[in-house]
């Protein structure tokens, strides 16, 4: 995608360091997902770009694993 697209390289990089600090931040728009793809989350990147995500323990914190980028359509 980012070959693709290199401007976005930039937009992506602030949303996985936001992410990284807080998943919930409102710029994120950090929603929960259902069906196929219920137990992961979605965040939103730019206007057609979404980083689906899910939480996991380990140890005695707490990670985001990253499932995909992509495009609205790509990832749902």
């Amino acid at each position: 995608m980012v070959k693709k697209h290199p401007g976005i390289a930039g937009d992506i990089q602030a949303a996985l360091e936001l992410l990284s600090e807080d998943a919930f931040h409102p710029r994120l728009r950090t929603h929960k997902l259902k069906g196929n793809l219920e137990g992961s989350w979605a965040c939103t990147v730019g206007y057609d770009l979404r980083i689906v995500f899910s939480f996991a323990k380990r140890e005695e914190s707490e990670a985001v694993l990253l499932e995909a980028i992509g495009t609205h359509e790509e990832v749902y």
